[in-house]
Formats: structure tokens, C-alpha cells, sequence
């Protein structure tokens, strides 16, 4: 399977469509995928056609064919690998350009295999070439096309030509078939490897960027509302405590507008911090908003998670945004342990909210727990 790899358009259209996403790529993004897929076929089918230089001319040696013949044969290994890519880079569609080049590649295969009269060791390396290329980039139809393409042109050449079919090889045809067989499947893993890392790499980079808010780092709402679901039917179901807060940065719209935006950012990324310093590494941080905070709190009763934020009230009164000294940051909490009642992670958010306005009615700078 893992040929498969060598496509990334491939492979992310079907773990999206797995994962019920509609992708629909742009013109820009389907053209550099196809530069990269051609990008990716140059070393293997440069190196590919190298290898099989030997055994298919150790043949030909023996069929008695014209100068033309080893001219093509010349041309295919050492200057079509190039003259693909070329071609490929220089098209407005190099996706579909290098399927054309690889079905060229198919077409010449069965060529040779004809010219050869189908010689056992040289046919098998050019077939598992050509088989790993199609079926690695296009899958079992790419690949199932290209094979007939190959035996198509085995046969007319083998007719055209009157070259009998001689299955056997003699052990030079053997040997110098070798390293092909072997070395080619090496190569087009180590590429495959290549492409696998860097997929998974870009994956891991996209499941950070689904997750994770950008300027603070913690969770995003959207995430955060799936953790605390999920933290809400646990505790339903196992019996645990939770407590949930929700914070909101004091007079934010002033500070905004007095200091302007930049500094606006130095206080929601010092609230953070402050979250992250004082809460546990358990305790599941998000930004819920502008300059609202959310925080689930596994397992903590109302009292520890008030004295934690009396903690970061103290560490605030304290703090001077680099862009603003005289500033007073300041924070409003409302605090929502989870109880019998709730039948809805919904419920709970809410209590919170209340609990929320009524320390900004009360006054702000200050922490209220839900009735």
C-alpha cells in the first residue's frame, strides 16, 4: 500500500471526504500540487530509467535493431526524465501533464517489452516501475489504464517488429536486471517516506490551527465547547466534580481605544499567561471571545477554583503592559461548579455566564459563584 503515498492530492481529498469535509481546491493550490507530485516523479523516474539502461540494451544487442531504436532508447533514459519535467513546470495544469507523462512512460515500456520479445528480467523491472509510478500516483484506475496501454504496445510492437517472444534471460540479462528490481522499490519508498513526513507534518499543523486560538495559543471557542462537552457527560457518567469559569477582561473596550489595538493584544496575552501560571496543566484554557477567557477545571470544587483565581487577581495588580505602565488590568470571573440539576452541557455554560454579570454588576474585579 504504500506506493499510495506518493500523491498527497490523493490522499488528503480522501481523509477529508472521510472526515465529511467538502475540499474544493483552488486553481493555485491544484497547480502547485501538481508541480510537487512532478517534483516528486523526477528523481525516480531519472534514476528508474538509469537502472533499466543496461538490461534493456544487453537485450537489444542480441535482436539485431537499427541505429534508431538505440537513439530512442537514448533519448527515453537520459533525456525524457528531464524534457517530463520541463514539461510539466511549464503547463498551466502540471497535474494533468505529468498523467500524460506518465502515461507516456507506460506506452514506452510496452516498446521495449515488445523489442525485447518480452525477455523475463528486463520485462519484470520495467513493469514494477511502471506498475509502483501508476498505481502510487493515480491508484488502480491510473494503474489499470497504464497496463493496458503497456501490453497494448508490447503487442503491436511485437507484431510490427516480427520479433518472436523469448521469455527466457540469459544470467547477464539477470544480473544486470538486479539492481533495478531491487534498487527502484528502495528509492521510491525513501521518496514515499519523504512525502508520508511531510504530509503528516502538515496534518499535525492543521489539527494545531483547528484547535488552537493564534494569538494566545490555548484553545479556541469552538474547540474548547467540544472539551467541555465532553468534560460534562464524563462527570455525569463517572460522578465526578467540575467547575467551569468564565472570564472577562475589565473596561477592554477602553483600553482599546485609549491605547490602541496593540496594546489591547498585550492584555488578553497577559491574561493568559497569568491563566497558564497559576491554573494546572490539566485545567483546559480557551478564549471564549474578544477578550473573554473560558476554563474547565476537572475534578476542583467551587472553593479551589475561587482561591485560584484570587491568585491571579493578585498576580494582575501587580502586572504593567509594556505598551501602557499605568494601566490596571483588571479581570471579572464568574465561577460554575457543575451540579445534579444540569441536564445539558448548555446549562452549565450558562451559569456561568450569569455568574459572570453578576461580578461586573457587582462591581468588577472581582470573582461570583453561580447561585
Amino acid at each position: 500500500m504504500f506506493p499510495m503515498t506518493m500523491n498527497d492530492e490523493n490522499i488528503y481529498n480522501k481523509v477529508y471526504a472521510r472526515e465529511g469535509i467538502n475540499l474544493a481546491l483552488s486553481a493555485d493550490e491544484h497547480h502547485r500540487s501538481g508541480i510537487r507530485l512532478a517534483r516528486r516523479l523526477r528523481l525516480p523516474r531519472a534514476a528508474g530509467l538509469a537502472f533499466l539502461f543496461f538490461p534493456v540494451a544487453s537485450v537489444l544487442t542480441t535482436q539485431s535493431v537499427n541505429g534508431v531504436w538505440w537513439l530512442l532508447l537514448v533519448g527515453w533514459v537520459f533525456v525524457w526524465p528531464h524534457l517530463a519535467w520541463q514539461l510539466a513546470m511549464r503547463s498551466t495544469d502540471p497535474y494533468h501533464n505529468e498523467m500524460f507523462n506518465l502515461k507516456v512512460d507506460a506506452i514506452m515500456a510496452g516498446v521495449w517489452i515488445g523489442l525485447m520479445g518480452v525477455n523475463a528480467m528486463p520485462t519484470a523491472a520495467l513493469v514494477m516501475m511502471m506498475s509502483m509510478n501508476l498505481m502510487g500516483v493515480g491508484g488502480l484506475r491510473l494503474y489499470g489504464t497504464g497496463a493496458l496501454m503497456t501490453a497494448l504496445a508490447a503487442l503491436v510492437t511485437l507484431q510490427l517488429m516480427h520479433i518472436p517472444a523469448g521469455f527466457l534471460s540469459t544470467p547477464l540479462e539477470i544480473w544486470l536486471a538486479l539492481p533495478g528490481i531491487i534498487g527502484y522499490p528502495m528509492l521510491f519508498a525513501w521518496v514515499s517516506f519523504r512525502t508520508t513526513s511531510r504530509l503528516v507534518e502538515h496534518k499535525r499543523r492543521l489539527e494545531l490551527m483547528s484547535t488552537l486560538d493564534g494569538m494566545t495559543g490555548v484553545y479556541n471557542r469552538r474547540h474548547w465547547e467540544v472539551l467541555l462537552r465532553t468534560e460534562f457527560e464524563n462527570c455525569r457518567r463517572y460522578h465526578r466534580s467540575a467547575t467551569i469559569l468564565l472570564i472577562d477582561i475589565d473596561h477592554f473596550k477602553g483600553i482599546n481605544d485609549t491605547w490602541g489595538h496593540d496594546v489591547g493584544d498585550q492584555a488578553i496575552i497577559a491574561v493568559t499567561r497569568q491563566l497558564q501560571l497559576t491554573l494546572r496543566a490539566s485545567d483546559m484554557i480557551g478564549r471564549f471571545g474578544g477578550d473573554e477567557f473560558a476554563v474547565i477545571m476537572s475534578g476542583t470544587p467551587a472553593e479551589n477554583a475561587i482561591a485560584a483565581m484570587s491568585r491571579v487577581h493578585e498576580r494582575l495588580a501587580e502586572l504593567h503592559l509594556p505598551g501602557a505602565p499605568q494601566v490596571k488590568l483588571r479581570i471579572s470571573v464568574g465561577v460554575a461548579p457543575l451540579t445534579t440539576s444540569m441536564v445539558h452541557y448548555q446549562e452549565w455554560l450558562k451559569a456561568a455566564d450569569i455568574a459572570l454579570y453578576k461580578a461586573k454588576n457587582a462591581g468588577r474585579n472581582r470573582t461570583e459563584v453561580a447561585a
